[in-house]
This record gives C-alpha cells, sequence and structure tokens, in this order.
C-alpha cells in the first residue's frame, strides 16, 4: 500500500499541490470568521444539578453576573469638584453606546447602550412615607447635582445615616463604589465590539482630570479582558512557535530550503485548524487557542522523521527517487500511527459530556490526523521539484555531537540496566510521595500573574467589599405567601447574619432589607428605626406597602417570585478556588439546614461563582477520565499494532513514568491540577507514545533483518530513532516553552511542563524501553509479534523506478 502510495504522490505532485493550495485558501479566507467565546460555561452538563438550580433562577429573576463595579477611596471626593465629576461620570457612562451588525434605513449602524443603569450616590433612593393616599414613595437621597460645599455637605450626611447603603455603597473606611448594569444580551455577543474599552476610556477621563484612581472590577469586566488576552496571544504563540522551530530546524539541517518547505507545511496546519474552528461553528476559547501552535508542534515532528529518512536513505544510494519512496514507505506507515494514536488521544475529550472539551476533542484530533497527511503529501512532493541533497544537507546525520549522545545511551541500555532500573522505581516512589502532595483547584482569575493589573483591583474590591463574583442563596416553600410571612422573613434575617460571618462574602441584600429601609422611611427616615417590623408594626405599614407602585412586598419581582413561593439572598463573593469555595458552601449549608429545616424548604446556593467552581470541578474530572480513556485507547491500538499485550504492558511504562514525574513536581512545588495545567497529561503523553512506535517500529524492522537478534535490534533502533528523537525533542522542548511568554499563570505552567516532561519522556524512550526490550526478551519473542500489522520493509528491497518518470537521473551527491 504505502509503495503505491508514495508513487501516487510522486506522479500526481502537482494536481495534489494544487488541491491543497486550494483548501488552504479557502480555510484561510474564513478565519476573519472565527468568534471569541465570550460567556462563562459549557463546563458542566445540560442535567447536572448545579446547572439546573442556575437556569432555573435565571428564568425566575433574569441575569445576574452583569455589573462592573468602579471603586474608589480617596478623601478628595468629599470635595464638591471631585464629586461633581464622580456625578458626571454616571452619565457619561449611561451615553456608550457601540454599533451592531443591523443599519437603519439611511444606511448608517444601529447603536445599542452599552449601559442598563447605574447604582451609586446619584440614584440612591430613600422611601418617604406618603399618607394620602397611603403609599411609600421613592426619592433620590440626592435630588440633584450639588452646587455649593454646604449642599455637598448635607446630603452626604443623609446618605451616611442610611444603614441601607453602609457596606453596600461606601464603608466605614470612605471606599465608595459605583455599580455599571451592562447590557447582557450585548456582553455575550460578537457585538459587544469596544463596549468595556469605551467604559474604560471614560473612567481614565475621571482619573486624569480629578487625580483620583478608580479600580475596576466584575465578571463582564474580567471575561473581557481575559478573552482579549487570548486572543491577542493566540497570534503571539504562533509566530514565537513558528520563529523557534524555523530556527532550530535551521540549526539542525543547514538548509533554509528545507526550513520553508518544514514552515510550509506547519502553516498549512495552522491555517487548516483555524478554518476548521469556524467551519464548525466553534468560538475560540482558552483551550483552541492551543490548537494552532499544537499543530506546530505536532507537524515538525512529522518533518524531521521523514526529512531525517531521505537524507539517510539517499546518503546510502545517492538515487534521489528511490530514496522519497523509501521515505514514504518505510516513515509513512509509522508516522501515521503515531499521528494516529496521538489523535485518537485528544479524542478522548469527544466522549466527555462537557462542550468545551468536546470541542477541543474533536477540532485537535482531526487537525492532528490533517496534518499528517500535508506532511505526507507536501514534502515528497515538493522534494521532488529540488535538486538531490548535497553532501553538506545529510552532514547534519554525521554530527560528532549526536553520536556521542546515542552511544551513551547504547552503554546505559547494554551495560547499566540495572542502574537504569534503579532510577525508574526512585522516580515511582518519588512521585507517589509528590502525586499524595497534588491539590486541585480552579477560579474565574486564578490563572492571572499577581501582579496583573486585574487582579490587583479584584483584591481591592475584595478587601474592602468582601467580592464582585455573584453569590446567590434561593430558598423555596411549597406553601405560596410563605416567604413574605414575618416568621419567615426573620429566618432570612438569620441567614444573612450567617453570610455576614464569612470574610469572604459581602454584606447581602434581600426583601428583609427592603423591608428595613421601608420602616426607616415610615418613621420619617429614622436610622435607629432601620429593622424588620414587628408584626404590629407591619400592621400599620400594610396599607403603605400595598399602595406603593411595583406591587407591595413582591416589589418588582427582584427579590421574591410572583407566587411568593420562592426568595433571594443576593451578595457576592471573592474570587476563590474550589477548595475553599466547596468549604465555604458546605459550612453555609450546615447553618442553612438548621434555620431552614430540608423536610419543609429546599435551599440551594448559586451563581455565577458557584457554576464556575462546580464547572472547573467537573473539567478537571472528565479530563482526569479522558487521559485514562486516551491510555486505553492507545493501548488497544498498540496490542492491534503488535499483537502482543507484554509488548504492549512494555511499552506503556514508559510513557507513563514521565507523567508521574510530572505530576510529582507538580505536587512539591505546588502547581496546582486545574484545567489548564491537567493538559499537560494528555498532550505530553499523546506526543510520548510517538517516539514509542517509531523506536518499535525501527525495532521491529531490525529484528526481521538480523534473524531475530534482539540485541542488534534494540541497539540498532536505538542509534537510528535517536537522532530524529532528539531533535524532535529539542523542538518541542523550545516550542512549548513558547507558552511561558504568556499572561496566564496556567498557560505558562503547561509549557514548562510538557517540556519538562517531553525531555524526561525522551529519556525514557531512548533508555527504559530498550533497557526492557533486552531485560525481558525471553517474554516477548512471542509468535505474535513477528507477525505484526507494521508492514516490514527489506532494506534492500528494489523499486521499479520506471514507474517514477520524474526521478529519472537524478544520483550522486555534490559538494
Amino acid at each position: 500500500m504505502w509503495s503505491r502510495l508514495a508513487t501516487f504522490i510522486l506522479r500526481g505532485r502537482l494536481p495534489i499541490l494544487l488541491i491543497i493550495l486550494a483548501i488552504t485558501a479557502g480555510m484561510a479566507s474564513r478565519i476573519d470568521e472565527l468568534g471569541i467565546r465570550y460567556k462563562f460555561g459549557g463546563l458542566l452538563p445540560q442535567d447536572d444539578p448545579v446547572l439546573v438550580d442556575y437556569e432555573s433562577f435565571l428564568d425566575e429573576f433574569g441575569e445576574e453576573g452583569n455589573v462592573v463595579a468602579l471603586g474608589i477611596q480617596d478623601a478628595r471626593l468629599d470635595s464638591l469638584e471631585v464629586f461633581q465629576m464622580w456625578w458626571d461620570l454616571d452619565e457619561a457612562l449611561r451615553q456608550v453606546q457601540v454599533p451592531v451588525d443591523s443599519v437603519k434605513s439611511d444606511g448608517t449602524p444601529w447603536k445599542v447602550s452599552v449601559v442598563d443603569s447605574v447604582f451609586g450616590f446619584r440614584t440612591a433612593v430613600a422611601l418617604v412615607r406618603v399618607d394620602d393616599p397611603k403609599s411609600f414613595v421613592m426619592e433620590p437621597v440626592i435630588g440633584r447635582r450639588p452646587e455649593t460645599q454646604a449642599e455637598l455637605d448635607s446630603v452626604m450626611g443623609v446618605l451616611r445615616n442610611m444603614p441601607f447603603y453602609e457596606g453596600f455603597l461606601h464603608t466605614e473606611v470612605g471606599a465608595t463604589i459605583q455599580m455599571v448594569y451592562v447590557n447582557a444580551p450585548l456582553f455575550n455577543s460578537e457585538n459587544r465590539g469596544r463596549s468595556v474599552e469605551l467604559l474604560v476610556e471614560e473612567v481614565e477621563r475621571f482619573e486624569q482630570s480629578t487625580g483620583v484612581d478608580v479600580h475596576i472590577s466584575g465578571l463582564p469586566y474580567i471575561r473581557t479582558e481575559v478573552t482579549t488576552k487570548i486572543k491577542n496571544e493566540l497570534g503571539l504563540f504562533i509566530g514565537l512557535a513558528a520563529l523557534v522551530t524555523a530556527l532550530l530546524l535551521l540549526l539542525f539541517f543547514r538548509n533554509i530550503v528545507v526550513m520553508a518547505v518544514c514552515m510550509m507545511v506547519v502553516g498549512t496546519g495552522v491555517v487548516w485548524s483555524l478554518g476548521s474552528i469556524v467551519l464548525f461553528d466553534y468560538k475560540l476559547t482558552a483551550l483552541m487557542g492551543l490548537i494552532p501552535p499544537l499543530m506546530i508542534v505536532i507537524g515538525v515532528p512529522n518533518c524531521i522523521y521523514l526529512l531525517n529518512k531521505y537524507h539517510a536513505e539517499f546518503k546510502r544510494h545517492g538515487n534521489k527517487g528511490l530514496a522519497l519512496t523509501r521515505m514514504v514507505k518505510k516513515v509513512g506507515n509509522a508516522t501515521f500511527m503515531t499521528n494516529a494514536t496521538t489523535a485518537l488521544g485528544f479524542a478522548a475529550f469527544m466522549f466527555t459530556t462537557s462542550d468545551v472539551l468536546q470541542q477541543f476533542g474533536v477540532i485537535a484530533s482531526l487537525n492532528i490526523l490533517s496534518m499528517f497527511f500535508i506532511s505526507l503529501l507536501i514534502i515528497p512532493a515538493v522534494f521532488s521539484w529540488l535538486p538531490p541533497p548535497r553532501r553538506r544537507h545529510v552532514r547534519h546525520l554525521d554530527r560528532r555531537w549526536v553520536f556521542l549522545v546515542v552511544h551513551r545511551l547504547e552503554r546505559a541500555v547494554s551495560h547499566h540496566r540495572k542502574w537504569v532500573y534503579v532510577v525508574t522505581a526512585c522516580v515511582l516512589i518519588l512521585g507517589g510521595i509528590g502525586i499524595s502532595k497534588m491539590k486541585v483547584t480552579g477560579n474565574i482569575a486564578g490563572d492571572l500573574p499577581q501582579e496583573d493589573a486585574i487582579l490587583a483591583d479584584l483584591n481591592w474590591f475584595e478587601d474592602r467589599f468582601g467580592g464582585v463574583m455573584p453569590f446567590e442563596v434561593v430558598i423555596q416553600s411549597d406553601k405560596p405567601g410563605k416567604v413574605t410571612q414575618l416568621a419567615f422573613l426573620k429566618k432570612v434575617e438569620q441567614l444573612q447574619k450567617v453570610l455576614a460571618e464569612e470574610p469572604q462574602l459581602s454584606r447581602s441584600v434581600s426583601l428583609v432589607d427592603g423591608l428595613k429601609l421601608a420602616k426607616q422611611g415610615f418613621f420619617q427616615g429614622n436610622p435607629a428605626r432601620y429593622s424588620l417590623p414587628s408584626r404590629r408594626e407591619q400592621s400599620f405599614m400594610g396599607p403603605y406597602l400595598s399602595g406603593t407602585s411595583g406591587g407591595g412586598l413582591e416589589g418588582d419581582g427582584k427579590f421574591v417570585d410572583s407566587a411568593r413561593t420562592t426568595i433571594r439572598v443576593s451578595a457576592q463573593v471573592a474570587d476563590i478556588g474550589t477548595q475553599e469555595m466547596n468549604a465555604l458552601t458546605d459550612r453555609l449549608q450546615l447553618r442553612i439546614d438548621s434555620i431552614f429545616p430540608p423536610e419543609e424548604h429546599r435551599v440551594f446556593m448559586t451563581g455565577t461563582s458557584v457554576v464556575f467552581v462546580e464547572g472547573t470541578t467537573y473539567l478537571v474530572k472528565n479530563l482526569l477520565v479522558s487521559l485514562m480513556l486516551a491510555v486505553l485507547v492507545i493501548a488497544t491500538v498498540m496490542s492491534i499494532l503488535f499483537r502482543s499485550a507484554r509488548m504492549v504492558a512494555i511499552s506503556l511504562l514508559p510513557n507513563l513514568v514521565p507523567l508521574i514525574f510530572t505530576a510529582a513536581v507538580m505536587g512539591y512545588f505546588g502547581i496546582a491540577l486545574k484545567p489548564s495545567t491537567l493538559l499537560v497529561f494528555s498532550i505530553a503523553f499523546g506526543i510520548s507514545v510517538d517516539d514509542t512506535i517509531h523506536l518499535l517500529a525501527k525495532y521491529r524492522q531490525e529484528l526481521d533483518l538480523h534473524g531475530w537478534n534482539m540485541r542488534e535490534a534494540v541497539l540498532l533502533a536505538v542509534r537510528e530513532t535517536g537522532v530524529s528523537m532528539m531533535y524532535t525533542s529539542i523542538v518541542l522542548f523550545f516550542g512549548f516553552l513558547m507558552f511561558f511568554a504568556s499572561d496566564f499563570e496556567g498557560t505558562r505552567a503547561l509549557g514548562i511542563l510538557v517540556s519538562t516532561t517531553l525531555l524526561v519522556a525522551m529519556l525514557t524512550n531512548l533508555v527504559l524501553l530498550p533497557s526492557m526490550l533486552l531485560g525481558f526478551e525471553r517474554y516477548i519473542t512471542a509468535k505474535t509479534f513477528k507477525e505484526p500489522l507494521l508492514e516490514i520493509i527489506d532494506e534492500e528491497d528494489d523499486v521499479d523506478l520506471a514507474e517514477l518518470e520524474v526521478m529519472e537521473g537524478q544520483r550522486g551527491l555534490g559538494h
């Protein structure tokens, strides 16, 4: 088959290259349509109880988490000039608009307001009692823009005497917050455009005018800034990976033409990967952003193995046509198996129930297979047109340092196998200890470096207001009207006191606070009256509440549903990790159950923060399952490939040792296990198995050629594959090391850990695997292994060069 394929490629090289060019052009034309996933989610399956609760909460109370918080802590805010500018900022933010896709009849684009509303000093209200007719009227605490310092001092005195706003709008230490409620549909769509940028520009104008620092945070702001970083880093990673691999290829081969062809191969793969994301109508996520650089570091080894074989064959007999044909025949099948096993490893993600992982698995696996065909078609087709290699072009095969390293590896395999086993045992023992120290975590801004301005502002809000991430407690009763009864409301008040004891939570707000504000208003704004109305006071206030526009106790539906069976308590939580959030919810659940007996009420905690943490935990579990599934799938493939269970066991151990080593490093150095770092194992295992297959394929060939002399076959396999394995490992090491340029700590850790894992995998495949092949020689010479599915090609097989007309007359090595 591979011989016929080689003939087909060389005979049909022009139409093949034209077809690849056409596909590449088509893919490139779609890259502009690549969209970004702005909305958090997609990690939990649709039937997950946490997601079901969250969706029911949104259906009942609407979107939450759409607040951009602006905070300041500066005594100058008490001055008339600065306060007026803070007041004007409110109006300026309301006027911010961005264009959307549709246009008006005159051809100009429609514009949509970025801000729905702003809550701050300007919109703070008091409930004022009106006796005729009996009702409460909401009146602004600061009715108009203050024009004198005395007027400002007066209204601020009133505001600071309202307990409702303490810890919510301002704090005792002088911190002040302004909450900007953004247009949720706009922020979840591609039309968000420069929304956040325009809001920040208005804030910066205020800062420049007053000299007062403004801290910005909130879920819409954080996710916009993070997704913008992801998009910007995509181009950075592709550029850096391409630059580093190009330089290394030039260093290895000392041939700019070879480097250019290899970069053409990986460049085509990158374009196809980006285009395929658009074709499948997927969005760019942090995971998807890893695929284009991944194509580079997977495509380069394909090129190195193929070109090393081409140069080795040409050096042996000087016939370009025969060299290209044998390159396809001898390396093509092994390269196909390596790419196929890597693709299967990533395809394991498709069997999870997470949309994000499924999409990543589809795109990664398809493009890895595409990279194989791109490599196998372009390289022989292009090199068939190029002049034969000169002597200096194949000199890289004779580099002294390479053979010195390979020779030392051979000595370790031949004479020091006991030490190889001892070192391996030590790694496994220390690895087990290190793994026990690993911890799982994940939070919304957890991958940002400590010095990042986003994290600094987030910490500012957490220190002063408790946090900005949405956290909700929902209490449900089966009796209509029960949640607005005084006895029930007292329990809600008790719950809020429990929440106030948790330092990770902000001050909570519920219907209880609204009733306290109403009572204060009923008694002429007396702050001493800010408390939950007694039963007697409720009888006085009842007519006023019923007469208030908006529906009395149930208000506008923000805190109680229309049937009065469900009530919410809203708070914000610090951006804490998985373990901290689980500990918090566990503590709260115990206290909640003591206040609201589970047999009488259903109480659940929800909000974007809870869903995100639960999604992270679920994602980590799915990644672990997919990794185990990948190991199982690859083991199955190798058992089919070599038809020997013993060979499968021997070949898997050298690929598991690097994973254990990396897990131990994470445990010892406190690198948390989270979605970004867990990918290390799937990526490294898939690529490491490639080296194993290449070595075993060569080992199987040498066995047949040397009369089943296992020692000779093992050493020859190490000698021949060692050069390519070292080249590819060096390229992959520096290719993945480029992720260290990321702004995200998780991505940095991914780059360092994968690079380290692949170096360890190179050593285990070149030392441990051959040592085990020789050490367990008598256990793996089964007849089944003598009849593998890998096609065995005789080194001296003749090729009908008459069929390869394009090769005629191309022999010999020049200078």
